[in-house]
């Protein structure tokens, strides 16, 4: 059920002037933790995001046999024990919503040697399996559904073992059912020839950080296309090796704070920004410089100066998916329409994305037409309402975004930024030196 707790966002009163620094990535740190949890020894991994996400995570690899201890503002991860020669007690994990533990665990439970039933929030369970399941069971692993076909609840019968091999995938809905296959293939009999068959392949910047993080543990994992145009992954069977990693400060979650400095003709600067990185996020940088900001690095730092200016764009953020709820919300407030395109996979997120976005952005007066794989945003006068997050974190943060300019604007359940973000409010109330909503309880 949708808490009705509402949280008025607040309006800034004048241009933002702040340094922020995010908690670290909960894409990388959810791959960190699962090789981890799989390495052949004790890993430490320095500035893991904690977060509800995370927290799942953590308990899940935990459910497995591993150990997973906060040491000195460390986490450190003892792996999993070798399987047993029988199988040992039926094992349940809740998944809440976090698309990591829900498609890349369900791999490392096949190397368990017992019965795994994967569940989850009542949003997860309309979230697509069936890629995950297929790709267990061209791997001789066993997997029982006990609802919807291709969707959880579903139960994976380990035996300890994955065969590897050649194996196809259609991961036209979600580069995860590729970075699921890759991450512990190096586990398996023989090494992963890994095939993509679907017509799209979103959020590339996601794999191609899966294949980093396999290379920083010493495992081979390589991508090409084939002769009829189709990506290929080739990962060698090996030994995870343990690492002592710091991991990086999440660029799609400083994106809100990045896009608070267009909206107000502000600054904001982003502490630790890499200098090269495998992040979507990192496209903010472009993405912002074309709707009108002053980008720059200094130091450790990057720097987004709004100069008064806000343009719509046209732009394919089929790479970036996940950024698009920053951008649409930005597009709301811009001076002229936008065309958000490659996105159509943002149906099967958290909530269906797209739909969302489109409801509530019309509802506040920018009309928004649904596309076959986008959005189309048309600015208009903009009043205060109530907004629905759908129980997604990333509606919640688009809905903060637009509250520094719209007076009055009420988002219900800001406390689903906890996902990923877990002291949002504070962050943002922070930032514009206020004090919190005497109506909110979030």
């Amino acid at each position: 059920m949708v808490s009705e707790v509402l949280w008025t966002a607040p309006v800034a009163d004048r241009p933002v002037d702040a340094l922020v620094r995010v908690p670290g990535s909960k894409s990388l740190t959810a791959r960190w933790m699962l090789l981890a949890a799989a390495a052949d020894e004790p890993s430490e991994l320095r500035g893991a995001l904690v977060s509800r996400d995370t927290r799942l995570m953590r308990d899940a690899l935990e459910r497995l046999g591993a150990t997973l201890e906060v040491r000195d503002d460390s986490l450190l991860v003892t792996p999993l024990p070798p399987p047993s020669e029988h199988p040992e007690p039926p094992v349940e994990i809740h998944t809440g919503l976090a698309g990591t533990v829900m498609r890349f665990v369900p791999m490392l439970a096949a190397l368990h040697h017992g019965d795994v039933r994967f569940t989850g929030d009542e949003g997860a369970l309309a979230r697509p399996m069936g890629p995950v399941i297929d790709v267990l069971r061209q791997q001789g692993v066993e997997v029982t559904e006990h609802g919807e076909p291709g969707h959880l609840p579903l139960t994976v019968h380990g035996t300890g073992r994955l065969s590897g091999g050649t194996v196809e995938v259609d991961a036209s809905a979600s580069s995860q059912f590729i970075s699921n296959a890759l991450l512990v293939a190096a586990r398996a009999e023989a090494d992963l020839e890994l095939v993509h068959v679907g017509a799209t392949l979103p959020s590339l910047p996601h794999i191609e950080m899966t294949l980093e993080t396999l290379r920083q543990v010493g495992i081979d994992g390589s991508h090409s296309t084939d002769d009829q145009g189709r990506h290929r992954w080739h990962v060698g069977t090996g030994a995870i090796r343990p690492v002592r990693i710091v991991v990086e400060p999440d660029l799609s979650n400083a994106g809100p704070f990045l896009a608070a400095a267009l909206v107000t003709g502000g600054t904001i600067a982003v502490d630790d920004w890499p200098e090269t990185t495998t992040q979507p996020g990192d496209a903010y940088r472009d993405l912002l410089t074309r709707m009108g900001a002053e980008v720059w690095r200094e130091d450790r730092s990057i720097c987004v100066r709004g100069t008064g200016s806000l343009h719509g764009i046209d732009a394919d953020l089929s790479a970036v998916g996940e950024l698009t709820p920053t951008i649409a919300a930005l597009a709301a407030l811009a001076d002229s329409p936008s065309t958000l395109r490659g996105v159509g996979h943002l149906r099967g997120h958290e909530t269906d994305r797209l739909k969302a976005l489109a409801t509530e952005l019309t509802k506040l007066g920018a009309r928004t037409l649904e596309l076959e794989d986008g959005l189309e945003i048309h600015p208009g006068e903009l009043t205060g309402t109530v907004f629905e997050t759908y129980e997604d974190h990333r509606m919640a943060t688009a809905a903060a975004i637009i509250g520094l300019r719209v007076p009055e604007l009420r988002v219900i359940n800001i406390s689903t930024t906890q996902k990923t973000l877990p002291d949002f409010v504070g962050m943002w109330l922070s930032m514009l030196h206020t004090e919190p909503a005497a109506d909110g309880d979030a």
